[in-house]
């Protein structure tokens, strides 16, 4: 095979093979395919398009390209969730513990933040201490002992993704389904995943903008689950506005300790309770989602959910007592409040203004290995479809430079759009692709 040869018959829009897709991943990851050839396969792709079959044996191709994990060493089932990013997506601290909390374990690996978009481990690292790089001798101890583990992603996982790509990013192959699908999928896969619950963002704050286009990444990744042999259920959820109230690290930590603690924004808690829902009937812990919704709702209530949380900072190393007090997590220098100009229904909240926002203040990164301020970002007081009096409060900025506390506030009311009628909330949840369970 000549890797010239796959990319001209792709470019014509034809099938490749199992084998020719195989090659060509290997020729990645051991240098023998050079950049250009790759960026032109890139290409071609994204401009004809892959089938379900083909999208497949490119996600097992880039899975076994590297290390992947056995976790059925440890537990009997590995179930994990993913969120396609958004801003104020913390549901992972929140959503881990309760499952664990029901008995359902949960070994998860996650990114960093790149742009507006948040990263897990960012988040967990506000807390002091708090080790996210794990050896698998350890993700897997820990996984075993205490049925709870939140790490980043080793290199080791998936290597031909991390090739394909950084070179995605510029040669503006990034919009590819396809290539958006194993992307996600092969990482998944190689970290051991039997299950998979996906969270698909779809609105201002997401990658995909239109309904459409969530549908038809989840539809793919949907399917890529089901050829691969894995349980895998998609949710489109909104990301219009933001996911919660808070945007922003140590914020976010300490809002998704308020929902452990069984107080926290009804969006959120709901947004917790349906994806944890679905990890439980996909984990076979419970035998459909009623059930599974009781399960949930009563380990938030009676503290285990809590508790798993406080476990998984201790495992790893974190200050527990910040934890516990959260007002001991990092704190900016200047706290103030953004107004409301005037009167009125909330029709917008833009939640890749108010991202954007978080990210001038120091929250996020623009390239990978960027420094970022756990202290800094944003609070929404109000949401799409609230009456807001004139002076009303509706944001808080923490800021730890008072140059950038002007041009944040500006930026936030420039997020807001407002009408004189009533508006209707925007709803959590435009659908749920693929099956499961219902009886």
């Amino acid at each position: 095979m000549h890797a010239v040869d796959i990319i001209i018959k792709k470019r014509d829009g034809l099938e490749l093979t199992r084998e020719e897709i195989e090659f060509f991943v290997r020729g990645m990851v051991s240098g023998e395919i050079p950049d250009y050839q790759i960026a032109a396969w890139a290409m071609a792709v994204t401009l004809r398009g892959m089938t379900e079959r083909e999208t497949t044996d490119l996600t097992l191709a880039m899975a076994y390209s590297g290390e992947v994990l056995d976790l059925s060493q440890v537990v009997p089932i590995a179930v994990d969730k993913h969120s396609t990013g958004g801003v104020g997506d913390k549901t992972t601290l929140v959503v881990e513990p309760t499952v664990a909390a029901c008995g359902l374990p949960v070994g998860k690996m996650s990114g960093r933040g790149l742009g507006f978009s948040g990263g897990t481990i960012d988040k967990m690292e506000s807390i002091r201490g708090f080790r996210a790089t794990l050896s698998v001798e350890e993700f897997l101890h820990n996984l075993k002992t205490y049925g709870i583990v939140l790490s980043a992603q080793s290199a080791n996982l998936a290597p031909a993704d991390g090739i394909l790509y950084a070179l995605r990013d510029v040669t503006g192959t990034v919009p590819s389904i396809p290539l958006i699908a194993s992307s996600i999928m092969s990482k998944k896969i190689a970290a051991g995943a039997q299950a998979i619950v996906l969270d698909v963002k779809v609105g201002r704050g997401a990658f995909m903008r239109t309904l459409q286009e969530a549908r038809h990444l989840a539809e793919m990744m949907v399917a890529i689950g089901r050829l691969s042999g894995r349980r895998t259920i998609a949710l489109l959820s909104d990301m219009n506005q933001p996911l919660g109230q808070a945007v922003g690290n140590a914020l976010e930590v300490k809002e998704a300790i308020d929902t452990l603690r069984g107080q926290g924004p009804q969006d959120f808690i709901e947004h917790c309770l349906v994806v944890a829902s679905y990890m439980l009937v996909l984990g076979g812990k419970a035998r459909n989602l009623k059930a599974a919704r009781w399960m949930a709702e009563t380990a938030l209530q009676d503290g285990r959910a809590w508790e798993k949380f406080r476990t998984l900072v201790i495992a790893q190393g974190g200050d527990v007592s910040q934890v516990d007090d959260p007002e001991r997590l990092p704190q900016a220098q200047f706290v103030e409040t953004v107004t409301a100009p005037r009167h009125g229904y909330l029709s917008q909240v833009d939640a890749q203004q108010v991202g954007e926002t978080s990210l001038l203040l120091g929250a996020g990164r623009i390239k990978k290995g960027d420094p970022i301020d756990h202290a800094v970002g944003v609070v929404v007081l109000h949401k799409v479809g609230d009456y807001v009096a004139e002076g009303q409060p509706l944001f808080v900025v923490h800021a730890n430079h008072r140059d950038r506390l002007a041009l944040a506030k500006e930026r936030l009311l420039a997020a807001c759009q407002w009408s004189e009628v009533a508006v209707e909330p925007l709803p959590l949840f435009y659908g749920v692709v693929g099956e499961v369970p219902s009886d």
